[in-house]
């Protein structure tokens, strides 16, 4: 047989397949092998004294044939031990077997594996932490001779994984002996001092075997657990629990041994079985706890019966609170039912892609920190652990992820009141039904409100650690956006609530970077609190960060800002104010001009309000009405009666304080647009020529607009603007504006015909040359020449919606279809007028 295995070894085939192969043979010769009578037996059958030493020999021949066949295989490949775990397996399975023989064999085949390891620089044999764990079970028989064996053959197995590791921490009686019987001195020495106490196997084991074998080790003892035999499950438990005692950091796997302990427990063990699988919980939390936690997240919410005892066992050291706590909140900074991005970044063992770990963490703090141990904890963790659990009522409550009608994060948060000492703080939220309608969608963030005043109210200890970690969160930042909100609030109602205006300058910087923020809640929030504390000092930089907020795309922000700028002006000493006057009124500029009639409405209601107070400094003032004439002149054409009344408001301050004489104009309910234009024209010409190609440039920007009364205002303004500064003008300048008197809309194309004419005049009497150019200008200093009317456009944006109705209720389709678009004009400005006087 041995030269048959020989033979086989030789042969080229797969190693796998060669080592099943091998594998088979061994099991059918053993269970042959050692399924032969005792010797006493064999020896009976012979009738002589010859027969019997026949017998005898024979029989020891077939013995030592099967030994010599597992040294070739292991004496070529040290994987091959491998073989030694099966035969004790074989050999627990059937107690008919020869086990001391059995026994002695894989004593003698570790013997001479330990003979040979020293000549290899590494060797693979993997199996040793399961073959320890038998061999150890083993050692604890009733047999004294299988006993015996089994505590040789542990002793060979710790020299191999001793010298496999590289290691040269020997007992001391052995450290200085440098001759050849060192294996046999070792192995006595560890023989004798196995034998006087048990937990020494499991203290050699721990110490010797790497992290992947001692976890095959623990592995194989959780297995032997459920084994039938009461003798050995009761010593698996005991070795096991010594083990991870002292050697619990070395184990790997911790999350496959802990979801095998949760199929366990929900199987029908026996309570010494039950008690020992919890402690190993316990043990495990000692060395691993976030991999514990995170396993026990991954299971199925609610958590049943078997996990919440899991989750007490685990809390059940108290040492590891705080760590216990860290990974809680760790796993509580994920938003439930959010989607993983892919499923390589996943820690998770479950096949699902949501993450619905927060909710399990907020189920198990509710196990958790009514736990007497983990007071102490609890008051370290207090701001972590309320922040958390509100950002999680928010998620939760947004997903409506209650499940069986229960709101976790929000039990949690109850938990956690009364565990801290809170209990008056809850009970008034309980009055206030504040809990109830944490299960709402709608006002959260008015419930947020509700538990941070609560708090407030009652003067709770943890404010100075909240204030703090909040502070530190609003600097750091959060993850996501939304989270931002809840923070803002809880912050913001604990600074009125402790803090008088002004604010300390450490929380004025949070709410003026807060300003700009992207989630348009958060800026709301923080130009809101800026605009009822109103700080009097270092206003300046506030003022710039509201500025930067006049260009959100949220509408309601850039009202909020508009509001807060205002209250702040007023705060300001007279030379900051006007060294910051031409930046607020360049940001006026294009809120003027904002789809949104409120925001329009506002903000040039607003720059005549900063006109009013730039009055005392004229060199500020011509520069900034300039700049914003434009749009104030088209917008007296809105189709929102209180942009127009805005305009007429914000013009006539202009009028007053540069001293033109168009105010009369605007008094009257239905102006006439072209009146007020040619006046303001006429009276730039004499007091502020300069800025006539500015305007022109700033008019031709509006002729692009989407909206029908813009662009024929613009056509308006812009042919009085050009005849007024056509001296100051190019040929090529005249001919470009030509190409952009082109509309779709009939109106604008009559109105445009004139200005083109104009336009030709011009064209016709200016030249590119540049003496003339400078002859021209000089001349047109010398003699001013006011404008006349030129379209004689009467125009109430109001009105002619009305008189549009009108036309189309009074004329026929077939008379419609006979008008031609001029005389339509016609009679509608006819119409109009007759209206207006």
């Amino acid at each position: 047989m041995a030269y048959y295995f020989i033979g086989f070894m030789k042969s080229f085939v797969d190693p796998l397949l060669q080592f099943e192969s091998q594998l088979n043979i061994i099991e059918s010769s053993f269970k042959m092998v050692f399924a032969i009578p005792s010797l006493e037996k064999v020896r009976e059958m012979g009738t002589s004294e010859d027969d019997k030493e026949d017998l005898e020999n024979l029989y020891q021949s077939i013995l030592n044939m099967f030994e010599e066949t597992l040294l070739i295989l292991v004496s070529k490949d040290f994987y091959k031990l491998q073989i030694l775990k099966d035969m004790i397996i074989w050999m627990n399975e059937d107690t008919s077997y020869l086990q001391e023989r059995v026994m002695m064999i894989i004593s003698s085949v570790l013997s001479f594996a330990s003979k040979k390891v020293k000549r290899y620089a590494s060797i693979d044999a993997p199996c040793l932490g399961v073959l320890a764990a038998e061999l150890s079970l083993l050692c604890f028989h009733n047999d004294p001779l299988i006993t015996h064996q089994a505590s040789l053959g542990m002793c060979y197995l710790l020299w191999i994984a001793k010298c496999q590791n590289g290691k040269n921490d020997l007992p001391s009686p052995l450290i200085d002996t440098k001759n050849l019987s060192l294996i046999i001195l070792f192995v006595e020495f560890l023989l004798m001092d196995l034998q006087q106490d048990k937990t020494k196997i499991t203290q050699y084991v721990g110490q010797t075997l790497k992290p992947s074998l001692l976890t095959d080790f623990v592995w194989s003892l959780l297995m032997r657990l459920s084994s039938s035999n009461c003798v050995t499950a009761f010593e698996a438990s005991t070795m096991l629990k010594m083990t991870l005692e002292y050697h619990a950091h070395k184990v790997t796997m911790v999350s496959k041994i802990v979801d095998a302990i949760y199929k366990q427990l929900c199987e029908h063990s026996s309570h010494v079985m039950r008690h020992t699988l919890l402690r190993v919980i316990t043990l495990l939390i000692r060395s691993s706890p976030k991999k514990v936690i995170f396993q026990l997240m991954d299971y199925p919410i609610p958590a049943d019966n078997t996990l919440l005892l899991m989750w007490q066992a685990a809390g059940s050291e108290s040492r590891m609170a705080p760590h216990v706590l860290k990974t809680i909140l760790l796993i509580l900074k994920g938003k439930p039912g959010e989607m993983q991005d892919s499923l390589m970044e996943r820690r998770r063992f479950s096949l699902d892609t949501t993450n619905m770990m927060p909710v399990a963490a907020s189920q198990a703090l509710c196990t958790l920190l009514p736990i007497s141990s983990y007071k102490r904890a609890v008051a370290e963790f207090f701001p972590q652990l309320l922040m958390a659990l509100m950002l999680q009522l928010f998620y939760s409550s947004d997903l409506r992820l209650m499940i069986k009608d229960r709101l976790y994060a929000r039990d949690a948060l109850r938990v956690l009141l009364n565990c801290s000492g809170l209990q008056k703080v809850d009970m008034a939220l309980k009055k206030k039904n504040c809990w109830n309608q944490f299960s709402q969608v709608l006002s959260h963030h008015h419930r947020v409100y509700l538990v941070a005043k609560t708090l407030s109210d009652y003067n709770f200890p943890q404010f100075p650690e909240t204030l703090h970690y909040l502070y530190k969160l609003s600097v750091e930042g959060p993850r996501r956006s939304e989270d931002s909100v809840i923070i803002v609030i809880f912050f913001t109602e604990l600074l009125n609530n402790f803090f008088k205006d002004p604010f300390p300058e450490e929380f004025l910087v949070l709410f003026r970077n807060w300003v700009n923020d992207p989630n348009p809640a958060v800026s709301k929030l923080s130009l809101q609190k800026i605009a009822s504390m109103a700080p009097v000092e270092n206003v300046r930089s506030l003022l710039i960060s509201i500025l930067d907020a006049f260009f959100s795309k949220d509408k309601t922000v850039i009202i909020w800002a508009l509001l807060t700028l205002r209250k702040l002006l007023g705060k300001l000493n007279k030379v900051t104010y006007s060294s910051l006057s031409t930046r607020i009124a360049s940001s006026y500029y294009p809120l003027m001009d904002h789809s949104n009639g409120g925001i329009r409405s506002m903000a040039i209601y607003h720059f005549g309000e900063l006109l009013k107070d730039m009055s005392p400094y004229p060199w500020i003032l011509n520069d900034m009405v300039t700049g914003g004439l434009v749009p104030l002149i088209l917008f007296l054409e809105d189709t929102e009666i209180r942009v127009a009344k805005a305009c007429k408001y914000t013009l006539k301050i202009c009028a007053s304080e540069l001293n033109w004489s168009t105010s009369y104009l605007l008094k009257d309910k239905h102006h006439n647009f072209e009146l007020v234009v040619l006046n303001i024209c006429n009276n730039l010409l004499i007091s502020h020529e300069s800025y006539i190609t500015n305007l022109i440039s700033d008019t031709l920007g509006f002729l692009r607009s989407s909206r029908i009364y813009l662009r024929r205002a613009s056509v308006i303004l812009i042919g009085y603007l050009t005849k007024l500064g056509s001296h100051l003008l190019l040929r090529e300048e005249i001919e470009v504006m030509l190409d952009v008197l082109r509309d779709e809309d009939p109106v604008i194309r009559e109105l445009a015909e004139i200005t083109y004419r104009d336009f030709k005049e011009m064209s016709l009497k200016l030249t590119s040359s540049n003496f003339k150019q400078i002859f021209r200008r000089l001349f047109s200093l010398i003699y001013l020449k006011k404008l006349k009317p030129l379209y004689n456009w009467f125009s109430d944006t109001r009105w002619e919606h009305m008189l549009v109705i009108m036309l189309k209720s009074r004329v026929s389709p077939e008379r419609k279809k006979k008008k031609s678009r001029v005389s339509q004009s016609l009679t509608r400005h006819i119409v109009v007028a007759h209206i207006l006087v």
